[in-house]
Parts: structure tokens; C-alpha cells; sequence
């Protein structure tokens, strides 16, 4: 086994490029810009589209808007698009993915999305699963050698074109993105492909959601994630009031 790369701090998990970009992208924008080592994986290239050329054109758009992030690591699995579906072999090779980049945290897809790719439902569960499979013991063979790893925190986002519902048994996260939003706005645009001008009604909708979250946590924008566990602190005061830029600097 070759030697493992330095490890990443944060992986966001897609069905498509694109996804993590419209659910999270303010989230890794700004861990980016905090010094975090963040990647990126996709389960799909995504294609075909009606207006892409193919993969090579959705897969240099990927790559643009992950440069926009400041995203360290991006990487496509071949696994097809509009036909992904959670099993065995899907789980496996993201769970090695984990194993290799040994990420804290993973932000996955919360939930499924109505009148959308049903890929997304499918993506929840194989990101879940691999989660699982990582850092399963006794199973060397079929993780070609690499060391299992936990993944301590495993948050979901969300795609809705509104506000999402909290899913049962998970607890919400607001992040606070107003310095982000409009890097993530960015990146989405790197997506020429899918957002043409006919479309360009998608970023104010985009704009709309971060604002709205961000009302409801009392920021100027805001992404909701949603998590299994409740959100713990033991430096209330310092979660409630971080430090402005300005006191950093002084």
C-alpha cells in the first residue's frame, strides 16, 4: 500500500457535481478560508445533461468551482448517474475514500428531494453506510489494506428550493456564511453547463435561502446542517459571541 496522503479535515459527499456547491459550499468556503483542509467527493460525473457536452465538460466545471472554494482535494467515482443506488460495492469505495483522506468531519445529503433525482435519497444512505464501513475492523481484504478510520461527526445539508423540515431524530446547525455566500454563489456559476443564462433565476433563489437561514439564527446569511447528535460546546459564550475579524487582527 502506497503511503496515505496527508489527511483531510473535512469531505463533502455528492451524488453530483454540483450538489455540495448548492447545499454546503458557503459551509467549505469558509473552512477553506480557516485553514481547514477540505475535499470533495462525488459519487457520479453527472452525466448526461440536456445542456452539457458530456463528462470531460461537467468534470472541468468541477474542478473550476472546487479552485473557487479552496478546496484541496476533489475526486469523481464511476458510479453512473440516474442510476445510483446504495449497495455494497458504492459503499466500499467511499468508505475507502475515508479511510485514505481520515476526515473529522463529513457532510453528506440529509434527505431526499421530491420532483429531483432520486440519487440524492440513494446518496444518503450509501454516505451513511461508508461512514460505517470505515472503521469496521477484521476487514482488511476488502478495503485493499488501508486503515480503518472513525469519522467522529457526520452532518447532512440540504437541496431544497425553500426551507427544509429538520428530519426526525437530528438537530439542527446553522452556519454562519455571510462572509461566504458569495463564493458559493461563485462556484455554482462555475457550473456554465446546468445554471445558463435561462437559468439565472437560480442564484437570487440561492441568495434567498442563505438569507432566510441565516434570519432564523440571527446572521446576515446562513446553511443549515443537520446531525444525529446535539451540537455541544464547552465555550457557550465564545459559540454565542465569536471573535469579529477586527479583534483578531488587533
Amino acid at each position: 500500500m502506497d503511503a496515505l496522503p496527508a489527511p483531510l479535515d473535512v469531505i463533502a459527499v455528492g451524488a453530483h457535481p454540483d450538489d455540495v456547491e448548492i447545499g454546503c459550499g458557503g459551509t467549505l468556503a469558509l473552512l477553506a478560508a480557516q485553514g481547514h483542509r477540505v475535499g470533495i467527493v462525488d459519487l457520479t460525473d453527472g452525466e448526461p445533461t440536456p445542456r452539457s457536452s458530456g463528462p470531460a465538460e461537467r468534470l472541468a466545471e468541477a474542478a473550476a468551482a472546487a479552485r473557487v472554494l479552496g478546496v484541496l482535494h476533489r475526486e469523481t467515482l464511476a458510479f453512473p448517474n440516474r442510476r445510483l443506488f446504495d449497495g455494497f460495492e458504492v459503499r466500499v469505495e467511499l468508505a475507502k475514500v475515508f479511510r485514505r483522506w481520515r476526515p473529522r468531519l463529513v457532510l453528506g445529503l440529509a434527505d431526499r428531494t421530491p420532483l429531483a433525482s432520486p440519487d440524492h435519497a440513494q446518496a444518503v444512505a450509501i454516505t451513511e453506510a461508508a461512514v460505517f464501513y470505515a472503521r469496521l475492523t477484521k476487514w482488511d481484504d476488502t478495503f485493499a489494506g488501508l486503515p480503518v478510520h472513525t469519522v467522529p461527526h457526520l452532518w447532512g445539508y440540504f437541496l431544497f428550493a425553500g426551507v427544509p423540515g429538520v428530519p426526525h431524530g437530528h438537530h439542527p446547525l446553522v452556519v454562519d456564511i455571510a462572509g461566504h455566500l458569495e463564493t458559493k454563489v461563485a462556484a455554482i456559476g462555475c457550473y456554465r453547463s446546468q445554471f445558463p443564462p435561462e437559468k439565472a433565476h437560480v442564484f437570487p433563489r440561492v441568495r434567498a435561502m442563505a438569507e432566510t437561514a441565516g434570519l432564523m439564527a440571527g446572521c446576515a446569511a446562513g446553511e443549515l446542517l443537520v446531525g444525529s447528535r446535539m451540537p455541544a460546546t464547552s465555550e457557550p459564550l465564545r459559540m454565542l459571541f465569536p471573535p469579529r475579524a477586527e479583534d483578531r487582527r488587533g
